[in-house]
């Protein structure tokens, strides 16, 4: 078998303008990947190249910030089979949109290459040259109305992380490059070593692409109240155990009243109510990343029992939790 049979190219195609960690988080995946290739197991029939290339002649991309990048030449140069073309964010700036020459072979590749993706605004590149048309798709949350008023012809996701729709697949905001370049390793390589890559990479999380991009814990960070973070903490850290408004009152040495009222102007959001999209979050991501029985997540997160937990998916996913388990245990579906 020649070479190329066995190399995959993946190539991370860069509008001027655009944010340097959409294009670096993917990049460094894919060549922790390359590095500790040997280490899969079973060990692959073939290797990753990453090409870094411009939409346009030269090979300097400016990203934001001043920084500037050396590529290895503008997309029209390639003469090898893309395997995976990775599309990064795109500018606020119109003038840096990428013309409809671009736009041209970015379709034309759509139906070529064996997966097509966008990180961050770069759904909206995708969107133009008419690839997202009726597909799925996910992007930065504080673009998703845009992304949805402008093509209204992509139903677009405003909680996922990441959508894989056919060979199409859009990432949320920024770092969530990373979750989908893993993602797209997990695909090839396993979970096994996609796990591995994330801990090298000393990552917190191996997010799931269904994960909400704003978190609970997330905007709970948003808190400088003290006696209010304090709560938080017991909160994540009891979340098995029987939680009332009158025992995080008396944790926070506050009456019930005055707690409920000041968490409320902290959080936007009521104590329990809190409580309950923690648990929420906290059971998808048992169900995603364990073998623990919905039983045993029911009785962790604080449920009560599997049919407390079951109603309370129905509400919120209008799925029971084993379907959820099913829909989402890989990082696509």
């Amino acid at each position: 078998m020649n070479d190329k049979k066995q190399t995959r190219h993946i190539v991370l195609l860069v509008p001027h303008y655009s944010t340097l960690l959409d294009i670096c988080g993917p990049f460094d995946v894919f060549q922790k990947a390359i590095e500790y290739r040997n280490e899969a197991s079973p060990l692959p029939d073939f290797t990753y190249q990453i090409h870094v290339v411009s939409t346009r002649r030269s090979k300097r991309i400016e990203m934001l910030g001043g920084i500037s990048i050396l590529g290895e030449g503008s997309y029209k140069e390639i003469d090898y089979p893309i395997d995976t073309l990775i599309i990064g964010g795109l500018s606020n700036h119109p003038e840096y949109k990428p013309g409809k020459e671009v736009l041209a072979w970015i379709k034309e590749q759509s139906g070529k290459v064996r997966r097509i993706c966008s990180v961050c605004a770069g759904a909206f590149i995708l969107a133009e040259a008419g690839v997202l048309s009726g597909k799925k798709a996910a992007t930065h949350w504080m673009r998703c109305d845009k992304l949805a008023r402008e093509y209204p012809d992509t139903e677009v996701d405003r909680e996922a992380i990441f959508v894989k729709d056919g060979n199409v697949y859009t990432s949320a905001g920024i770092t969530t490059g990373v979750d989908l370049a893993l993602a797209l390793i997990e695909e090839d390589l396993g979970k096994t070593f996609a796990l591995k890559i994330a801990r090298i990479m000393v990552l917190f999380l191996k997010r799931p692409g269904n994960q909400t991009q704003y978190s609970t814990v997330l905007q709970a960070q948003e808190v400088d109240y003290q006696p209010i973070n304090q709560v938080i903490e017991w909160i994540y850290n009891h979340l098995h155990e029987d939680i009332t408004v009158e025992r995080l009152a008396e944790y926070s040495l506050m009456s019930p009243r005055n707690f409920a009222r000041v968490f409320v102007r902290e959080l936007n959001i009521t104590p329990m109510k809190y409580v309950e999209k923690l648990r929420v979050e906290t059971a998808c991501r048992y169900l995603t990343e364990t073998h623990l029985t919905v039983d045993e997540i029911a009785h962790l997160c604080g449920f009560k029992n599997s049919v407390t937990m079951n109603r309370i998916f129905l509400h919120t996913f209008q799925t029971t939790p084993s379907q959820y388990r099913r829909g989402f245990r890989s990082s696509f579906h």
